[in-house]
Order: structure tokens, then sequence, then C-alpha cells
């Protein structure tokens, strides 16, 4: 991996690197740099939901109370609590009025210290991120957003995890591990 140095010089991702297609965006997040307050890491796994047509989408029945961020502008963070106990982060892609997120799955901790957040719910749990996060702009948050990055890491694609519809999509993007020597 390249020195941090480097990495943390690459400024934020624009509003406008979320609007585009979420499979292209779930996939290119891969090795950016997401910032929450005193945290930094590199994003290593991702699934992309997208609209009324994907029936593991939670705007798949329409628009709710609970889901209405998904249906507005890109680069907005979309946070829910699942199963009584789990808050999942979800970057809002593709134009306002389309419904459709990445849900961030992994994260590398660079800051401040070295650790594989490998699950929504532990990265969610780890960091802090809430309902209360639900909403925030992240070409406008000072304490959470997301880097550019020179890294460009290979990954795979795959069945996205803890869905009962949908699962013939190979929406889900993993960073590949390095292989020992």
């Amino acid at each position: 991996m390249m020195k941090r140095k480097k990495i943390f010089r690459c400024g934020r991702l624009p509003s406008e690197f979320f609007n585009r297609p979420t499979l292209s965006v779930a996939k290119e997040l891969l090795g950016k740099i997401m910032v929450y307050g005193k945290y930094a890491g590199v994003i290593t796994e991702t699934e992309a939901y997208i609209g009324q047509d994907d029936p593991a989408c939670h705007a798949a029945r329409g628009k709710t109370p609970r889901n209405s961020v998904m249906f507005g502008p890109a680069g907005v963070s979309y946070v829910y609590f699942i199963y009584g106990m789990y808050h999942c982060l979800n970057f809002v892609t593709e134009e306002e009025g389309k419904a459709a997120a990445v849900l961030i799955r992994g994260l590398m901790l660079l800051e401040p210290s070295q650790e594989h957040l490998n699950g929504p719910g532990k990265l969610c749990r780890h960091l802090g991120i809430t309902c209360e996060h639900n909403g925030l702009d992240l070409g406008q948050s000072e304490f959470f957003y997301v880097k550019d990055s020179p890294l460009s890491p290979p990954f795979e694609a795959t069945p996205r995890i803890g869905i009962r519809q949908g699962q013939d999509k190979l929406w889900r993007f993993v960073v590949k591990k390095e292989k020992q020597k």
C-alpha cells in the first residue's frame, strides 16, 4: 500500500462522483478514503442497491419516511437501523428521484490505528455512526466525507450478503486479499 502522507493529500470527492450509475460508484469507491471525525480508512467492501426494480433495495416498495433520503441528491449519507441492534451506512447515488445507494461493508482503518472493520454493523458501531448521521451531505460536512486516492485495488464481484431476494445479482464488491509469499 502507498504511504499515508501521499494518500491524504488527495482531495474530497465531489457530489458528481456519486451522481452516476450505482454499480460504477460501488466499484470505484474501493480504495477511496472515508473520513469520519478522527477516523480515516480505505474502503474495502461495498454493495449496490438500485431502485424499485431491485427487490433487496429499501426503495423496492416506494418512498417511505425511512428511505426518503435515498430519493434525494447524490453524495448524501443514508443510515438505517436493522435487527434492533445495528446501523448501516450507505452513500446515495444517481440523480435525484431515483432511489439508489451503496452500502459500505468494509473499511481498513489508517487512523488512529490499523484495524479492518469487516461488516456494516461492526463498522458503524466502531466509528459511532448512528441514525443521527442520516442525510449528511458528504460534500459539505467538515467531519464526514470521502477522499480520492491513487489506489485502484483488484476486486471480485459476489452475491450480496444478508438478503432474501435479489441474490442472483453480483453487486457486492470486495478488494482481493494479497497472497502471502
